[in-house]
């Protein structure tokens, strides 16, 4: 089954000192979000050479402040794979004994942890498949 590299996301408590930090680093901002229904921002950068997305760290930002930070070992959010069918990948999964934190409810995401207790979200290529049980009536398991 095909599996593609995505990114890895990092939680900062001030996204400026975090973007001129990485821009030392040679990185250029990619690409910016914001999403005002869940109150944060995500800001993609990657080395210029890679701004095709295939090295991006993600930056993602709580506009409400994350007081945890930097103390909670919460910086390292999760890594992230396209998949080719979601669907198969979470089964596949769920058949070795993995727990599927996040269930694919919408045919386009879920969040898994490594046995390490690293979180993985798995995004489906292309566009979201119909939803489908048991998928759809899944409940979250734990938190991702």
């Amino acid at each position: 089954m095909k599996v593609e590299y995505l990114h890895t996301m990092v939680r900062v408590k001030d996204l400026d000192a975090s973007i001129a930090f990485y821009k030392m680093l040679g990185l250029v901002e990619r690409r910016r979000t914001d999403h005002e229904g869940g109150r944060f921002t995500l800001v993609f950068l990657c080395p210029p050479d890679q701004a095709d997305g295939r090295a991006d760290v993600e930056l993602t930002y709580n506009w409400d402040g994350d007081e945890g930070l930097p103390s909670d070992g919460r910086h390292f959010g999760h890594l992230a794979y396209r998949v080719e069918n979601i669907y198969e990948m979470c089964q596949s999964l769920m058949d070795a004994g993995v727990v599927i934190n996040r269930p694919p409810r919408d045919g386009h995401m879920a969040f898994v942890r490594s046995p390490d207790n690293i979180s993985i979200e798995l995004l489906q290529m292309g566009d979201s498949l119909p939803a489908q049980e048991p998928w759809a009536s899944m409940e979250n398991t734990g938190h991702w």
